[in-house]
């Protein structure tokens, strides 16, 4: 392989359906983009206008404004706090413009509004960059720009770099906005807070200090955030829960910076035909996934397993380059070499970058070890050289996860999905800093070695079209621990292999909370779930 400095194309998306949520009262809050002046409906023309202190003025290089600081800017290094909120908000409408893949459809904001303005430099920039995003939508209805995002480049380097995120370790899923709400734990990070204090898979939440899983008032919600998505470090939360098999489970929990273990699980099982069949649970594309992806692919080689499955229900993404070196892993050299595991599209400013070399990912067939945005031991990976796959996905599959699928498709590696359809997201970008904090507004489209990338609503298992993918729907099984062959969606992937047909089981029933359960009247909040944006969205930075 050459590898004679392609810039590395990486996505990073730090996390599935489940991953960190926020409950919130329907159509308020500080998380809503504001209204644009336009009422979103006219797109600016891609030289835009910028819409700051009364009137219109030809947007600037962003360079122009860049790493001007406001002086109420706490993520800012004090020698650049120089400047005012309203030069970081003429960097980032200037910085769309450049860097946007859908630059022409930004709307027209009036950048003076409340909603972007005020002591909270973090909240008005985050609400200004969500109201400059597009407002179309896919052909099923659902925003096609749900993924662009910002966040503070302190928080984002330990995510990306470390796998460190604040939390108890927890990743929550909820059946319904309304009560009753039946949120359960979906996954617990080993060696975290949660798990060293007893909380585990399926557990379902009755009180969260003190305040009913089900509340429908405000403070009810407010409440609920508090305690389930703590703000800083070393906060206490107190929450009962009701365990998988009955009775109640009572615990205190610290908040703590939680180190994420990509690939937490890896064992070889044995099918009903006495085949060797590996499976392990990838869980994020972040940089210390790749050694652990590497050891599990030699033990499975060394147990000579003929079919794998890979868990990624809770995958939202992550680096590109960790995809392609997993790709080549599944499939090995011969229908890889010399092909493109992912071709990456620029917006109409940007052709340039599209016709490069660095917009074309290929299937790596060495390792990175990624330090510091350089690959440090580059050895030849292992590889199981199979002609199938079998992924479990759910919502929560995306990004880089969803290249994984396409990409082996890319190669005519049969691909079977079990589980439900993914999130949805051929996009990603690269990390742009300013004034402390990291912006990531969506900048590529990808697409496989057949040119294929239209997947903005998701693969579909047993679907039909260019997104169907064979396999079997299958609900998510939280009575069961992951790799266990009794849950629902393993069990299905075992069976598929071994006879091409999928069980026939009833979904799974939302449960309702042990406590505090009202019904969704009229008086009752709505509530949704969010996933934090930094694990569901896929970069382009990385390796050298």
């Amino acid at each position: 392989m050459n590898r004679s400095a392609i810039q590395r194309k990486a996505r990073l998306a730090v996390a599935g359906a489940v991953g960190a949520m926020l409950l919130q009262a329907c159509g308020g809050g500080g998380s809503q983009g504001g209204t644009p002046v336009l009422g979103g409906t006219a797109p600016s023309t891609g030289g835009g206008t910028i819409i700051i202190g009364g009137g219109n003025a030809a947007l600037q290089p962003s360079s122009t404004f860049a790493q001007q600081c406001a002086a109420g800017n706490t993520e800012a290094a004090p020698n650049l706090r120089t400047a005012s909120l309203t030069t970081e908000k003429s960097w980032v409408r200037s910085y769309m413009d450049e860097a946007y893949l859908w630059r022409e459809e930004v709307p027209t904001v009036d950048a003076t509004a409340a909603a972007y303005s005020g002591s909270d430099v973090g909240v008005a920039l985050e609400n200004y960059f969500k109201a400059l995003k597009s407002t179309a939508l896919t052909s099923s209805g659902k925003p096609r720009d749900q993924f662009s995002f910002v966040m503070s480049t302190r928080e984002w380097n330990a995510l990306s770099s470390g796998g460190v995120a604040l939390g108890y370790g927890i990743e929550w899923t909820m059946a319904s906005p309304t009560p009753p709400r039946n949120i359960r734990v979906a996954y617990v990070e080993p060696g975290s807070v949660a798990a060293n204090a007893g909380v585990q898979r399926g557990d379902t939440l009755v009180t969260a200090d003190g305040t009913a899983a089900d509340a429908g008032d405000s403070a009810g919600v407010a409440a609920l955030n508090a305690a389930l998505y703590p703000g800083a470090l070393g906060q206490n939360h107190n929450f009962v829960f009701t365990p998988n098999g009955g009775g109640s489970r009572s615990v205190s929990l610290a908040s703590a910076n939680v180190t994420k273990t990509p690939v937490p699980t890896s064992q070889v099982l044995t099918g009903a035909d006495g085949a060797r069949v590996g499976y392990m649970v990838f869980n994020d594309h972040i940089a210390p996934a790749e050694a652990q992806l590497i050891s599990a692919v030699r033990n499975f080689s060394t147990a000579g397993v003929t079919d794998l499955v890979v868990d990624l229900r809770y995958n939202g993404g992550g680096y590109l380059f960790i995809a392609s070196e997993l790709a080549y892993m599944i499939a090995g050299s011969a229908p890889t070499s010399g092909k493109t595991f992912e071709q990456l599209r620029y917006n109409s400013l940007r052709s340039a970058e599209t016709n490069s070399s660095d917009a074309r990912t290929p299937f790596y067939n060495q390792s990175c070890v990624l330090v510091g945005n350089n690959c440090t031991s580059q050895q030849p990976l292992p590889a199981l050289n199979l002609k199938r796959v079998f992924i479990l996905a759910q919502s929560g599959t995306c990004s880089a996860s969803e290249a994984l699928i396409n990409g082996l498709r890319g190669v005519d590696i049969d691909v079977v999905l079990i589980g439900g359809t993914t999130c949805g997201k051929p996009y990603g970008f690269t990390a742009k800093d300013n004034c402390g904090y990291s912006y990531f507004p969506i900048e590529f489209v990808g697409t496989n070695n057949k040119g294929f990338g239209d997947y903005a609503d998701g693969f579909v298992p047993a679907g039909t079209g260019a997104t169907g993918v064979k396999g079997c729907r299958v609900t998510d099984d939280l009575d069961h621990a992951l790799g266990d062959t009794g849950e629902r969606m393993l069990a299905a992937a075992m069976q598929y292999r071994l006879t091409g047909s999928c069980p026939v089981t009833a979904s799974e029933a939302p449960r309702a909370t042990a406590l505090g359960v009202r019904e969704a009247g009229a008086d009752a909040v709505a509530l949704s779930l969010q996933k934090l944006a930094a694990r569901s969205n896929r970069i382009a930075g990385g390796r050298h």
